[in-house]
């Protein structure tokens, strides 16, 4: 089970970088998913989007990796 998790954090950081890297840029949570993600290979739900984004995923894989 925790291989699995491990996979779904290292995305979320993976599309929370993505994300971070447009909203610097002063684009908005929800053009970014509109624009990037929506049609993209990532398959996200709006909701699952914004759950995401609220999700602190690089210090749970720290912790994860780090109990190994």
């Amino acid at each position: 089970m925790a291989y699995n998790n491990r996979n779904l954090l290292e995305r979320i950081v993976e599309i929370q970088n993505i994300t971070l890297e447009h909203t610097n840029r002063g684009a908005t949570q929800r053009w970014v998913f509109e624009n990037v993600f929506k049609n993209a290979p990532y398959r996200l739900s709006l909701d699952t989007f914004y759950k995401y984004m609220a999700r602190n995923a690089k210090s749970e894989l720290r912790e994860l990796v780090g109990s190994r």
